[in-house]
């Protein structure tokens, strides 16, 4: 029979266990702060438009952007309750990135002339209310990130059906040259959007289990461990996938979307760069197949290379509005003209695809790089989050939603900027949309339920420092 601890081992156990906890007021308070400044620079912004462009201050469109700031702050309240430890950064990023939205689709609305629901920036106030009410209900209903692991082929049976609906001869409709959308009555909506969130759920909820016979088999070639050709599966179905959207749906962007997607997530689980160079290597030929093969794609293509000949600025679909983003980019110069004082709205989908050019017109170079500073900084924290946690599968989820938001940035302002060929993909949080705006703060409550998780989750370290080595528990 072995003797009890005596008090003086149980004290010195006790001694070496250090509790490294964060006080959660710290963390909500800051956000706090943050977000009551964000709100600010949006009412702010949404003035400056109104001086600008009419000369006069309506209280009503600014008691309804008053309003989302309720409605954010009750998100705030909310967080102190559900998810105490959450990225204080996130929620004060996403106001002011889509408060600037707002601001500038109304601006559109007063040099057009639109009103009431008819106004752009009425329908983008109430979507934005829709989507943080939803983005509240995510974080009530998703208390531990790891539960969605269960659902991951609910997720992939999902994203395959929201991907599919526009292509449904009943409730499927085409608008500007892709068949992206469903009309049910008076409403439309973008599905494929919400279909990023659940793929990038089954993404990482397959790879998980997957990844050991994705990584460790193979032979090598040129230094490179290539797959076997059992395992080429997953990475064909999406990318036959991605091509049956571009072919059928005649949208490169979102096939890049879905594609890109599945690649980094891929990359990231197994750490190969063959996966990368396979990847690439493969939507590579694809693209360049249609560019021969689909005239859709081709004349974006040439529109690309070529943006100021006469026979692709005059072809329907060519490069005029390319033209006039670039020149409106180029009016704004390094300050910008001032809100509400540009010519925005002469760029066709200057409140949607090409809502980059506007601000860059209105707010100058320095306007932009703040832009996308902020953008900048919420993928830099998804990655945080994505790394720092300890289950593979938040991991994969973190990353994976972070890179969805930075591809999406990097694919729309290089279509604008005519770095890339344009590929018809909104702005995260920016752009007019009500199907993007759910699904971007979907993604951004996620991340903020990760990392909450990420630290309250217990953190095992050893500690030595020239003495036996000890065992400290806490939290990060």
């Amino acid at each position: 029979m072995t003797d009890s601890p005596s008090a003086d081992a149980r004290a010195t156990f006790t001694s070496t266990i250090r509790l490294k906890l964060r006080q959660p007021a710290r963390l909500r308070n800051l956000e706090l702060l943050l977000v009551i400044f964000a709100i600010a620079i949006v009412l702010g912004a949404v003035a400056l438009v109104q001086l600008g462009a009419t000369g006069a201050i309506d209280a009503s469109v600014l008691a309804l952007v008053a309003g989302l700031g309720v409605l954010i702050l009750g998100m705030h309240v909310t967080m102190r309750i559900v998810a105490p430890d959450a990225d204080p950064l996130i929620l004060p990023i996403i106001t002011v990135l889509n408060g600037l939205g707002i601001a500038m689709i109304y601006r559109i609305d007063l040099a057009d002339g639109a009103s009431g629901w008819e106004a752009g920036g009425i329908r983008q106030i109430v979507w934005t209310a829709i989507a943080i009410v939803i983005a509240i209900g995510v974080l009530i209903v998703v208390r531990n990130h790891r539960v969605l692991q269960k659902y991951r082929f609910i997720a992939m049976f999902s994203g395959i059906l929201l991907l599919l609906l526009p292509m449904l001869p009943l409730i499927g409709t085409e608008k500007n040259g892709a068949r992206l959308w469903i009309e049910i009555g008076p409403f439309s909506f973008q599905p494929g959007e919400l279909g990023k969130v659940a793929l990038a759920i089954f993404f990482a909820g397959y790879l998980v289990t997957a990844r050991d016979s994705l990584s460790m088999v193979g032979r090598k070639f040129l230094g490179m461990q290539l797959p076997r050709a059992r395992d080429l599966g997953p990475i064909l179905v999406v990318f036959a996938a991605s091509m049956l959207v571009l072919v059928v749906q005649r949208d490169l962007g979102t096939a890049l979307l879905y594609f890109g997607l599945f690649l980094v997530m891929l990359y990231v689980a197994t750490g190969r760069s063959s996966w990368i160079i396979l990847g690439l290597a493969l939507f590579g030929t694809g693209a360049f197949v249609a560019s021969r093969v689909l005239s859709y794609v081709g004349g974006r293509v040439d529109a690309w290379l070529d943006p100021f000949n006469p026979d692709n600025y005059e072809a329907i679909g060519g490069s005029y509005q390319l033209v006039q983003g670039l020149f409106g980019l180029a009016n704004g110069g390094l300050i910008g003209t001032g809100l509400g004082r540009g010519r925005p709205d002469i760029t066709p989908l200057a409140e949607s695809d090409y809502i980059i050019s506007a601000l860059g017109e209105e707010l100058g170079l320095v306007g932009l790089f703040a832009i996308l500073g902020l953008y900048l900084l919420f993928v830099a924290r998804g990655f945080r989050i994505g790394f720092a946690g300890q289950d593979d599968f938040g991991r994969l989820l973190g990353v994976g939603l972070a890179f969805v938001i930075a591809l999406q940035v990097f694919v729309v302002i290089g279509g604008v900027t005519r770095v890339i060929p344009l590929t018809g993909l909104t702005t995260p949080f920016l752009a007019a949309g009500g199907s993007s705006l759910v699904a971007n703060w979907i993604i951004a409550a996620l991340l903020l339920r990760l990392s909450d998780s990420v630290r309250t989750q217990p953190l095992l370290v050893i500690e030595s420092d020239g003495e036996p080595a000890r065992l400290v528990v806490g939290q990060q």
